[in-house]
């Protein structure tokens, strides 16, 4: 037992089910199972790796209790016949056999049922729904217009069914049905889902609910169909079978919705009635484009906390709790007695062997999620679930680093993230590696996106320590000639040289106030090359003695340092409002600048996925950032750069303008080598921008491949 993890790493029990840890999967949605509702190898080899990478307890995804009716996803696991039930065996099997605990998730997603909507049956609501206003919609950019464009043509108008005494009992037999197979099936936990809006939780949400008769008015009676459910699906499987419900604690973003008080009575009420445990989620208002990083899915770390140590200060029972917290912080809450189990949804899909390495004293080992929402994003498109930072993620069966059978010689040319975790892989496959890196520290442009979005420099740093750890050969200050490859022996070449930014064609770009991304690159890291010849004196003498003693290597370090000074004047204006443009706005506006982002684009945030982009948008408005769309005839002048829009031309004040777009693939280094007769493989950002996410998948089929 590692001290520093002494809580969380410590058994744990809900009811009569012992638990390894306090480390808990939350339900995440995949869409990695079969069809016919079958669980297929994919989704049980998923499950199977969190489980062998030693988490406590596993629950699933939503396991729908009216399958095909009542659930959103594309692809679901249901228990309605045998060959699903036979398939759920399966996968309770494998998770078993690496020391996990499986709870089925039970779910109806009423009011929300996609699938429902798509096959023109109503929807099931607890009154007649009241129209919602908001922004979900209005942050998608052109392309993802395009990708949902052929769902939105097939999805009919909503129609709804408000539900009788009589339909809530059939519904509420078909939960002690499901709850029955699910134990048939090997399970050792029910968790009912009574949170995020759907079916349960639009009849405990005093917003949506808004029934006359018992099942409406109070908490209590709002609650009355959620207990009779849970009352019945402990009379299905038997005292001695775990049954616990997910709730929501509160309702961010709606008006009239639950609170924490309704919360606390809910969850009383559930231990009233024989809930093993409580877990507490939030929601917030669907329509609004920050509903998931305000609540169950929060950008803001430890979101969720204080609500669910408030709900377990009134309760007997265990509390289940998560969003977005650090391992360190999840061992002091389990230690405060402020929470019971802790949920590591977005980390665990980033590492799955996070519990493993914590237990084994190796937390610097732990791959880091960056908070990018790739995963949740791909649910807006019913795409399966990925991971930017684990090409693993949905991928179990075919990326997985497995022993070579045919050992070779590779040189991998090019040290940012596709080049370092290239060598990773292929070394722990077995191969021999040699990394050539042309400046003096790894990290290529992950570097200077770490200076703009933080939780980028602990993938950088994990990546840097993995290579670190390993035999790789790697070689600073180096652009390997074919004559250098040849005397190492090498018998492939991976580039990972990334992308080249060429000039645009914009009047007055060859100004020295101009800056593209090589130029801050230059800054950092060469002290005297490209347009940093034109800074003053002292500027140039504080970037030199940062290069001379090692500062300009740490992220860290020049962020810190940038708060105090920078080479850039006050008035700044970016042209390109894509990912990078963005977050190097943000990374400005913290530092005092005043920033405008200037783009010809329709929208702004391309290359930030789709839950993030609001998010991003919003800090920006917050930090009084200046977007401007549609720009035409950009000039950059003396002192100013001019647009014109629908109307008029328009001037902005600019001592810096930084080019951020343009980038695109480059080939020129792995040509050279092919013409040398070297086998090449070229990846990451020099076969067109990819970002974190394209960098990290190149890597994984590369080395798969081989």
């Amino acid at each position: 037992m590692i001290p520093h993890f002494s809580h969380l790493l410590s058994p744990g029990h809900i009811g009569t089910l012992e638990i390894r840890n306090r480390i808990a999967m939350p339900a995440m949605g995949t869409d990695l199972s079969g069809e016919r509702g079958v669980a297929g190898e994919r989704i049980r080899a998923y499950y199977e790796a969190r489980a062998r990478g030693g988490v406590g307890l596993i629950t699933t995804e939503a396991v729908p209790i009216a399958f095909p009716s009542g659930f959103s996803r594309p692809h679901a696991m249901a228990l309605q016949n045998d060959e699903q039930r036979a398939a759920m065996r399966l996968l309770t099997e494998a998770v078993h056999r690496h020391g996990a605990k499986l709870a089925l998730q039970l779910n109806h997603h009423g009011p929300m049922a996609k699938r429902d909507l798509l096959a023109g049956r109503p929807l099931l609501v607890p009154s007649e729904p009241i129209p919602r206003k908001g922004d979900a919609g209005a942050h998608f950019i052109p392309s993802e217009e395009e990708q949902l464009q052929p769902q939105r043509a097939a999805t009919p108008p909503a129609s709804y069914r408000v539900l009788t005494i009589g339909d809530i009992a059939e519904l509420t037999a078909l939960y002690g049905q499901a709850a029955r197979a699910a134990r048939e099936a090997g399970a050792d936990a029910i968790e009912l889902h009574a949170a995020h809006g759907f079916l349960l939780s639009s009849f405990l949400s005093p917003r949506t609910n808004r029934r006359e008769d018992p099942y409406g008015g109070s908490t209590e009676g709002r609650a009355r169909f959620l207990i009779e459910v849970l009352t019945e699906v402990r009379r299905a499987v038997g005292a001695d079978f775990p049954v616990w419900c997910k709730i929501d604690s509160e309702e961010y973003l709606v008006a009239g919705g639950i609170t924490l008080a309704d919360a606390k009575v809910i969850a009383r009420l559930a231990e009233a009635a024989g809930a093993a445990a409580i877990v507490a989620s939030t929601t917030a208002d669907p329509a609004n484009a920050l509903a998931l990083t305000e609540s169950n899915i929060p950008d803001q770390p430890q979101r969720m906390f204080p609500n669910a140590a408030a709900i377990r200060s009134g309760l007997q029972i265990p509390v289940i709790a998560s969003g977005r917290i650090e391992p360190d912080e999840a061992d002091r809450a389990i230690a405060r007695g402020e929470v019971d189990f802790v949920g590591f949804g977005r980390k665990l899909l980033a590492d799955a062997e996070l519990a493993a390495k914590l237990a084994a004293g190796r937390a610097s080992d732990v791959r880091p999620c960056v908070y990018c929402y790739a995963c949740i994003s791909q649910l807006t498109f019913d795409e399966p679930v990925k991971c930017a930072v684990n090409a693993d993620t949905g991928h179990e069966l075919t990326r997985a680093v497995q022993p070579t059978s045919k050992k070779l010689r590779v040189a991998v040319v090019g040290g940012g993230p596709a080049g370092m975790e290239a060598a990773r892989r292929l070394c722990l496959a077995g191969h021999t590696v040699t990394l050539f890196e042309a400046g003096d520290c790894l990290g290529g442009t992950l570097r200077f996106a770490a200076l703009a979005y933080v939780p980028n420099a602990r993938l950088l740093q994990w990546l840097r320590r993995q290579v670190a750890g390993l035999p790789v050969d790697v070689r600073l200050g180096t652009r390997p000639t074919p004559d250098d490859l040849r005397v190492i022996g090498a018998e492939l070449i991976v580039v990972a040289t990334g992308a080249i930014r060429p000039p645009l064609p914009i009047p007055g770009a060859e100004r020295p106030h101009v800056l593209s991304g090589d130029d801050l690159r230059s800054m950092l890291t060469d002290g005297g090359g490209g347009k940093a010849r034109a800074l003053p004196l002292a500027a140039r003498l504080a970037i030199a003695a940062g290069r001379r003693f090692g500062l300009m290597r740490s992220s860290a370090t020049i962020a810190a340092a940038s708060r105090v000074w920078m080479p850039l004047a006050r008035n700044i204006v970016i042209i390109g409002s894509e990912l990078v443009g963005l977050e190097l706005a943000e990374f400005l506006a913290l530092r005092g600048r005043t920033v405008t982002v200037l783009d010809d684009q329709p929208k702004p945030g391309g290359g930030l996925y789709v839950v993030r982009r609001p998010r991003v948008l919003h800090e920006l408005a917050d930090l009084g950032v200046t977007l401007i769309n549609n720009a035409r005839e950009i000039a950059i002048g003396v002192a100013d750069v001019s647009f014109y829009d629908a109307r008029q031309m328009h001037r902005i004040p600019a001592g810096t303008v930084i080019v951020a777009k343009g980038a695109r693939g480059d080939a020129t280094a792995a040509d050279l080598y092919r013409r040398a007769g070297f086998p090449v493989r070229q990846i990451g950002d020099g076969t067109g921008v990819g970002y974190i996410e394209g960098a990290m998948a190149d890597a994984a089929e590369l080395a798969a491949g081989l």
